[in-house]
This record gives structure tokens, sequence and C-alpha cells, in this order.
């Protein structure tokens, strides 16, 4: 298989991966920018001189300023976990796009308030800001994956919803790096601090004015009868006509998707909740939150909200220094992020590329924490570096290399693609706020982690690892190239780790269906359709 190589569940026309479904998923990604960025500059923020002398920091004792910042940075997880929940009741009523426009409202209004902190005030508008910007981020975290993955056709729906992990990654480079560029470039006076904070408007400004572009999800449109405009907006990001053979499929998959839920759950605010009665529903909410457990278990927020700490339990001293390392680990992040979304997510799969990202990341995180234990870099007075602390830094980012591209946004794709669509949106709530609840639980406690536990921090974080290997393997099928009106099926099958081939062997799927794009050039009138038969028994 070459790098443009799609698996396809049907043979799909050249026209249907056109730039106007990237370009929806793009703009709706400017919401994972915000979420980056403010994940990302928050903890180098926290250690400008200008914001410690402005908040008078030196003042408190260690443990006292290290509640002070845990709770800085853990409002903003309590306002998402919320906003993610929120999400459920605007996406109800008011639809995916509607809900986007609501929550980067909410998100500017707390970016704006944050600004007006000062030492006189003190810290309560950047604490309330960072409340409302959380509950926009949390309810923008609900529904991108949702909105991205029913736009998207099977063979790239993978990647797509990778650009909002992308988007996450290059907010989150900005944010790493911002903080080094106003400690090098600008006196230590309010500017140098303000800028950082002032800088969340621009995403979450982006992210308000694309709206007014992007389209309503057809499925949404389809699942509250608005047939006319549903089929509209499918012919247009599809780039086909309503005629067209693959059209007119897809939009019978839909419905009988929806008329096979109407009929065993029934339409209403209230029936997704009567669903959970149901065991195979309880069991997809039990994984989405499981997943996201393990990938906040993998100690990557303790990293993103606290990277100066992270660094000086390692042996780096300096603010530069430490600031540069922060941002060099972005870089890491977001290249790695590109390379995962053009080749490995849709074409490695889910859960090979979790079990590749927890092996590898448990034996960094071992090898990090010996060396703390053994080499107590703490005592270091000397500033320069040991063999044995470079050693440390190499394996951090190769930690890096490893969980990037695994576990950093696999969670995010699998969520967003398994749950049925009278479920979906409560399902992906319950993920997302399942998210920011482990989140907080990091973000609140890993600077008393780190003066209390000091190495075993890192041999906490590798057990979660190596646990999160053996639940994949017996309970999380492979979801690459399956339809989302399939994914019933597909949990179903049992055992697990052969559960996606079975499926895609029901589905009609042969090795030819493997497509370069030059294979996709041929038009649609020119492939076999007999597919649809083969589909209606799913």
């Amino acid at each position: 298989m070459t790098l443009l190589s799609l698996k396809e569940d049907r043979p799909t026309p050249k026209a249907v991966y056109n730039w106007r479904v990237y370009a929806c998923a793009a703009v709706a990604s400017f919401a994972s920018c915000m979420i980056g960025y403010d994940s990302a500059f928050i903890g180098t923020t926290l250690n400008l001189p200008s914001f410690v002398k402005e908040f008078d920091f030196p003042s408190y004792s260690p443990d006292a300023l290290a509640l002070v910042q845990a709770n800085i940075v853990s409002v903003y997880q309590a306002g998402a976990f919320f906003g993610s929940l929120f999400a459920y009741i605007t996406s109800y009523f008011l639809g995916r796009r509607k809900s986007l426009f609501v929550f980067s409202l909410v998100f500017l209004l707390g970016a704006g308030i944050m600004l007006a902190a000062s030492g006189e005030r003190g810290l309560a508008p950047i604490l309330a800001g960072r409340v409302l910007a959380g509950i926009g981020v949390g309810g923008a975290s609900n529904m991108v994956p949702i909105y991205i993955s029913e736009l998207a056709p099977p063979a790239v729906r993978g990647r797509l919803v990778g650009i909002y992990e992308l988007g996450w990654q290059i907010g989150g480079l900005v944010g790493f790096w911002i903080n080094y560029g106003v400690n090098t470039t600008l006196a230590p006076t309010r500017s140098q601090w303000m800028i950082p904070f002032a800088v969340q408007l621009i995403p979450g400004g982006l992210l308000f004015l694309g709206v007014f572009w992007i389209k309503e999800s057809p499925r949404w449109l389809f699942a509250n009868g608005q047939r006319e405009e549903a089929t509209k907006i499918l012919c247009w990001i599809r780039n086909l006509e309503p005629t067209d053979q693959y059209i007119l499929e897809e939009i019978e998959f839909i419905d009988r998707d929806l008329e096979r839920f109407e009929r065993e759950v029934g339409k209403g605010f209230w029936k997704p909740f009567l669903a959970l009665k149901q065991p195979k529903v309880q069991w997809r909410f039990f994984l989405g939150g499981i997943l996201f457990l393990f990938q906040n278990g993998s100690g990557i927020n303790a990293i993103n909200y606290f990277s100066p700490t992270v660094f000086r339990s390692i042996g780096i001293t300096g603010i530069n220094t430490g600031f540069l390392t922060t941002g060099l680990f972005g870089v890491v992040k977001t290249v790695l992020t590109i390379i995962w979304i053009l080749w490995l997510v849709d074409h490695i799969g889910r859960r090979r590329m979790l079990f590749i990202g927890a092996a590898g990341g448990s034996l960094c995180m071992w090898f990090i924490g010996a060396y703390i234990k053994i080499a107590d870099p703490s005592t270091n007075k000397s500033g320069s570096m040991s063999s044995g602390g470079i050693a440390a830094i190499f394996f951090f980012y190769l930690w890096t290399a490893f969980y990037t591209p695994s576990w950093n946004g696999t969670p995010w794709v699998i969520n967003s693609e398994m749950f049925d669509q009278n479920t979906r949106s409560l399902g992906q709530a319950s993920a997302s706020a399942n998210n920011w609840f482990w989140n907080f639980i990091v973000s609140r406690f890993t600077p008393q982690m780190f003066l209390k536990m000091e190495y075993g921090v890192y041999f906490f974080f590798a057990s979660l690892m190596i646990i999160s290997i053996v639940f994949v393997y017996f309970y999380v099928p492979e979801t690459k190239s399956i339809p989302l009106e399939a994914m019933d099926r597909l949990f179903e099958i049992k055992p697990v780790r052969k559960a996606n081939k079975t499926l895609m062997a029901e589905l009609g799927f042969h090795d030819d269906a493997i497509v370069t794009s030059e294979d996709a050039s041929v038009s649609a009138d020119e492939k076999p359709h007999g597919h649809l038969e083969t589909r209606q028994s799913v």
C-alpha cells in the first residue's frame, strides 16, 4: 500500500474526497486550536517572571504555591467537564453548527475576562475566566469530533478527525513557544504575561467567524426531519448530484439506521438515556471513558500543564532553558501528529497504534523514573547535565514520539465513530466529560504528586500504560474503515481482535477494494455498486 492508498467500504467516486469536507473539518478544528493553546500556554505563563512578580508568588510556601497553581489550571478542566455535558443539550436542540457558535462565544467571553486580572484585583478574573473558557472548550471538544465524523467518508474518517487533533497540536505548539518568545524579547512587565492570555482570542475568534461558513451535519438534519436541506448539504459536501448512486446509497444507509433506532430506541431528548438500559450501549460508554482514563494516565497532561515542573524533576534548570525544552516538546508532537493524520491512523489502524504507543511509552517512563531515583538530579547545583540526564531527556522525547501518534488523538477518533446516530451526541458528551474529568484530576494533583512521589510519578504513569495494552487487546475492536451505520455489528463480533476483518468480509470488502489516488479517478458509473445488497445484511 502507498501513502495515499485507502481502504474503502464501497467503490467511491474521486469527487467525494474533495476540498469541501477537508475545509469544513479544518474550520471546525479551530476549536481544537484554542483547546491546545489553552492547555499549553498556562503552565509556562505561571512561571514567567512578570506573572510571578505581579501576583507575589515568592511569598507563598511550596505547598501553598502548588495549590494556587493547581487551582488556576484545574478550574479550566472543571468548566470543560460541565461544558461537554451542556453540549448534549445544545446539540439536540440547536444542532452541531449552532452549538459551535454558542461555545465559541462563551470561550471568547472567558478569555476576555482573564485580561482584567492584575496584582490589585488578584487572580479572581483569571479563575472566573478560565471556568468560562473551560465551558467553551468542553462543549467544542464534544461537538467537533461528532461533526467531522458525520461529514467524513469512511475511508478518510480517521484522517479528518485527525485534523481536530492536528489543530490541538498547532495550538499547543504556539502555546509552548509563546512564553519563550516573550521572556526573551520583552521586559518583565504586565504586558509580558498579558500577551499569552490575549492570544487565546485568535483561535476562538477564527472559530466564531468560521461557523458562519461551515454547513450543518447532514446526518443531524436527516434525524430531525429536514430532508431537503440535508440532501442539499450532503451533495455539496460530496460534490455529487442528488441522483448519483453514491448519494442514493448513503441516504439509504442513513435512513435505514435512523429507522432502526427509532424502532429500538425512539425519538426524543430523553430516549438516548433510556437506551443506556441496554448492555451494548452501556459497554460503549464505558469503553469511551476508560480510553480517556488511560490517555490521561500516560502523563501527557501533567507535562502539558506543568512542563517546567516536569523538566526540573529531570534536572533542567533555568527559565529560558525550561521554556526551550518545552517548545521542542511541542514541535515533536506537531510533526508526529501530521504523520499520524496522513498515514498511521487510517492505514496502521487504531488498535495497533495504541499497542505500540503504550508499550514504547511505558519503557521510556520506567527509564526516566529510574534515572531520577538513582541520580537524584534535584541535588545537582552545578547546572550542567550528566550523561544520565541527557539520556533521560532523550527518553522523554522518545516517549513523546511513542505517545503522540497513538494515545494523543486515537481515543478521540474511536469515540467519534463508535456510537450510533441516536446515542452519538450523548456518547460523545460522556466521552468528552470523562476526558475532562481525568484531565481535572491530573491537573489538580500533579504539583502535589511531584512534591510527594518524586520519581514514583513516572512509575505510576508507566504502570497505567502497561495496563492499557491488556485492556485494548481484549475489549477495543478496530474501527478503521467501518461505516458508522455498521458500528453496532462491529461490537457484536467476537473475538474482538478479529471483529474488523470479519465485518469487512460481511460488507463485501476484498483486497481489490484497496484503492490508490489513481484508482479513485475512475468515475462512479464505471464502478460496480453491487455492495448495497451486502450492506443490507448488517
